[in-house]
Order: C-alpha cells, then sequence, then structure tokens
C-alpha cells in the first residue's frame, strides 16, 4: 500500500502563514489525484487544493488568492503554503493520493491547523 506522512500543522495568529507537506512512500506508478482536504469540528471533510496528473490545479473557493499547491515529481511529495490564515481555516488538514493503476484511494492521518488570536 501506499503511506502518505504530512507535516507543518500548528497554531498561528490569524493573518500569519504555515506550510504543509505530505510525503507518499510504497509502490506508485502514477497518480490520477494528489492534494488536500480539511474537515473542522462538526463539519464534512472538503476539498482544498488538488493537482492532477496533467499539473492541472483545482483549488476551492475559500483558497484561492491564499494557498499555493505545489509538488515535486520526484520525491512524489506536495506542498500546501497556507498565506493570510483566517480563524475559519482551523480544522484537521488530510493528504489524500488517488493511484494508477486501479484507482485505489489513499489518506493521510491528518494534521491540526489552529489559527486564533
Amino acid at each position: 500500500q501506499v503511506q502518505l506522512v504530512e507535516s507543518g500543522g500548528g497554531s498561528v495568529q490569524p493573518g500569519g502563514s504555515l506550510r504543509l507537506s505530505c510525503a507518499a512512500s510504497g509502490t506508485i506508478f502514477g497518480f490520477k489525484v494528489m492534494g488536500w482536504y480539511r474537515q473542522a469540528p462538526g463539519k464534512q471533510r472538503e476539498l482544498v487544493a488538488v493537482i492532477t496528473s496533467g499539473s492541472t490545479i483545482m483549488y476551492a473557493d475559500f483558497a484561492k488568492g491564499r494557498f499555493i499547491l505545489s509538488r515535486d515529481n520526484a520525491k512524489n511529495t506536495v506542498d500546501l503554503q497556507m498565506n493570510s490564515l483566517k480563524p475559519e481555516d482551523t480544522a484537521v488538514y488530510y493528504c489524500k493520493l488517488i493511484k494508477v493503476p486501479g484507482n485505489n484511494e489513499y489518506w493521510g492521518q491528518g494534521t491540526q491547523v489552529t489559527v486564533s488570536s
């Protein structure tokens, strides 16, 4: 199986920045989608930003202009630079990968992001 290891979470004040990293390991021939989702207490998990195998990046509306997704193809790593953070961004952030072949879906364990004064 594929293992996803996330890092970079923490606590910041409103307006601050954090950089999340996700490293994938295991047998990976390729991927369809890789990126980040988040889930706040009492809410459903939602897309933050993902990148396709064709290097097309899709951002949620709340992330546009504030968050930047990047990928290192050689390392199978994706980073999420989060700027101008708001209290509403407080959530557990999860890395996700959809593998080729087989379209298997993998999730990381999640990393907590807290934005407060």
